[in-house]
């Protein structure tokens, strides 16, 4: 299990409440559940929109079961922007 830093951006940040929060996880799957446990309602809506940066990589569509997640590393959630 790896610690690091979710950062929301956007809708996920006001729907999360916080720029940014902890994890404790092995995957990306791992963090995104607990995400959802903490923030339940309108932030579990609106991460089935978002695209998710690991360490600077964009995930894509790479199953988030199998995007492993570092010790001190970061997790950017980007929502959908108007314009972009």
């Amino acid at each position: 299990m790896a610690a690091g830093t979710i950062r929301y951006w956007a809708a996920a940040k006001a729907a999360a409440g916080t720029a940014e929060e902890p994890y404790a996880a092995a995957t990306l799957a791992e963090a995104l559940d607990a995400v959802r446990r903490r923030h339940p309602g309108e932030l579990s809506q609106v991460l089935r929109r978002c695209s998710f940066l690991v360490d600077g990589n964009p995930v894509g569509t790479r199953g988030h079961e199998t995007v492993r997640l570092a010790e001190g590393g970061t997790v950017e959630v980007l929502p959908p922007f108007a314009g972009g």
